[in-house]
């Protein structure tokens, strides 16, 4: 058997060995951060901090948990990752059914899948797209951070992929019972596609909760500002100001903390929401596979 020859052992603990290293890598500075934020102030000033805290406080998530306009942005990440995963996953869902059926049930299907990836190829550019946002009335409301990026393109092209792997057997046999399009997507297709609406599921998440040029140009009111915004604007452009955060609140304890624990809590819920996703990786990013 070849998973027994030398070759591939060899090429199993080299494997093995890199990924190993490569996840030690991502993970140290997390554990970093995480000790960063549990430490003293003078202990973080000084960068006397390694993967263990020194001075171990938790000053700094009381202070943090303690912002209200933290606390708010936290809130809007939430509402804004919530509902833009649900409609982005409906649409693509809706999109990418009709567009994976053969060209004789769907003659003009070849014509909308062009148009879509023109759409990701070329954009109107950002002036356009400011102006536009204006005009229809967008700017700071919770629907600019959501409508626009509803269809991903990408996401439907692996979607689509994966409805054309599905046996055509299941969907004869569900037609011959008398059911239509719509209970054959809801009844064959999307019990069978869980794994793939999963993992496009946590891009889309990822995506809406990094997300943070948007909330800049489109949030003028800082109280309407994404965690993601809210922790740009103190941590990349050092302006307190927008996010009404006082300077002399942070007297007593190091702004180094303070920061290290809002990204960490930044972080928190998608990395409680990644171990129940997980699972489904495996299946549903080999996209396209033969099923039958």
């Amino acid at each position: 058997m070849y998973y027994k020859s030398k070759s591939y052992k060899t090429f199993t603990i080299l494997n093995y060995t890199f990924l190993t290293l490569l996840s030690i890598i991502c993970i140290i500075p997390l554990v970093h951060i995480l000790a960063v934020s549990f430490s003293g102030k003078s202990a973080a000033n000084a960068n006397l901090v390694g993967l263990l805290p020194v001075q171990f406080t938790l000053e700094a998530y009381a202070k943090t948990l303690a912002n209200e306009n933290f606390l708010r942005s936290l809130w809007v990440s939430v509402q804004r990752t919530g509902l833009g995963t649900v409609l982005s996953m409906a649409v693509v869902i809706l999109a990418a059914y009709p567009l994976s059926k053969e060209k004789y049930h769907f003659r003009r299907r070849n014509i909308y899948t062009w148009f879509f990836v023109f759409t990701m190829l070329f954009s109107g550019g950002l002036i356009p797209f400011y102006i536009l946002v204006q005009k229809l009335h967008m700017m700071n409301t919770m629907w600019v951070l959501i409508i626009p990026g509803a269809v991903s393109v990408w996401n439907m092209i692996l979607l689509l992929n994966f409805f054309r792997g599905v046996p055509k057997d299941l969907e004869e046999a569900a037609f011959i019972d008398g059911a239509g399009h719509l209970r054959t997507l809801f009844s064959i297709y999307l019990p069978i596609s869980l794994p793939a609406i999963a993992t496009l599921s946590l891009f889309s998440m990822v995506g809406h909760w990094n997300s943070w040029f948007d909330g800049l140009i489109f949030m003028t009111d800082h109280k309407n500002y994404p965690l993601a915004t809210f922790l740009q604007t103190i941590i990349v452009q050092q302006d307190f100001s927008k996010v009404a955060v006082r300077p002399e609140d942070l007297e007593n304890i190091s702004q180094r903390t303070v920061k290290a624990a809002q990204i960490f809590i930044g972080m928190a819920p998608i990395l409680l929401v990644y171990p129940f996703l997980q699972r489904f990786f495996v299946k549903g990013i080999v996209l396209g596979a033969v099923k039958e």
